[in-house]
């Protein structure tokens, strides 16, 4: 297992028509005693991409947790491992066609973001695969970190399923998944990426002794249920050289790390504030300065 993969297991608008969500019928193995029974998603479908279906020889198999795995009943475990490792290729397939400028380091990040539990477990409970497993009941109680993991193992269970089902399995996945991350890879393709000096910059710019940046979370984090992604709001402040906590810009990232830097960005754009700050900094340290030649 890479450091990827163990990192990620602990832890906009639609181009393509909107459809409604088709919920595979019940179907089993020979032998098998378990009929998953479709549920109909929790939340308005309206706006997501159709689910492809999956061949009855696989319905129940990916429904069923290891720990409810018996003798007529396999579990997912190993459609589990196949759909992990499509999900990472097309998601990395899709960040390097549709971002050329994106460094490597970013695209890990993007990538990070499009197939970690909390997107793809949040995908489950859209389409309510979640509610098909076997002993849901069960299962949704246990810790909330295992809870997620379960989900995020059975949305990779069923892209598996599904590239096995279809003689052209892997382009009905690509294209499903490219529809379910596209408000991302919009947001990615179309925003400039902040510079990752934007904090020293301004600091460099504003700061003196007893003048302080506070960098300080606007709102929880965003979760956009549908779309994977997680949005961190994040504001800097400015005491000193005579305002007292005053707002300077905003910034929005996939971390709270990148929006601290995408927020010091806006504010060494926010003209004529900036200028201001920077003019009175500078009259300072010209007037201590002259002070000193004086004596």
């Amino acid at each position: 297992m890479s450091d990827f993969e163990r990192k990620r297991k602990h832890g906009g608008s639609h181009n393509s028509p909107a459809r409604k969500i088709h919920q595979s019928r019940p179907g089993s193995l020979n032998g098998h005693d378990y009929k998953p029974q479709p549920s109909k998603p929790p939340v308005d479908d309206r706006l997501l991409p159709s689910l492809p279906s999956i061949d009855d020889q696989y319905k129940s198999v990916v429904f069923i947790h290891p720990s409810s795995a018996g003798p007529n009943n396999p579990s997912y475990d190993r459609l589990e491992f196949l759909g992990d490792a499509y999900l990472e290729l097309i998601a990395s397939q899709l960040i390097f066609e549709r971002s050329p400028d994106l460094s490597a380091g970013r695209m890990s990040q993007v990538r990070e973001s499009m197939v970690k539990n909390e997107t793809i477990g949040q995908y489950s409970v859209l389409y309510g695969l979640d509610r098909q497993l076997k002993d849901f009941n069960r299962l949704r109680n246990e810790s909330p970190n295992a809870w997620l993991k379960i989900k995020g193992d059975v949305f990779e269970a069923y892209v598996a399923a599904v590239v096995l089902s279809h003689p052209d399995g892997f382009a009905v996945v690509k294209k499903w998944l490219t529809q379910l991350w596209q408000p991302r890879l919009e947001a990615v393709s179309t925003k400039p990426e902040p510079s990752n000096k934007s904090k020293d910059d301004l600091a460099r710019k504003v700061l003196g002794k007893g003048v302080k940046l506070d960098y300080l979370d606007e709102r929880e984090p965003v979760i956009h249920y549908g779309q994977g992604t997680e949005t961190y709001s994040v504001g800097v402040y400015l005491t000193g050289w005579g305002w007292e906590n005053q707002y300077l810009g905003s910034g929005k990232g996939l971390s709270r790390v990148a929006a601290g830097q995408a927020a010091a960005a806006a504010a060494l754009e926010n003209h004529p504030l900036i200028d201001e700050i920077v003019a009175k900094r500078t009259a300072f340290f010209e007037a201590r300065k002259a002070e000193k030649g004086q004596t």
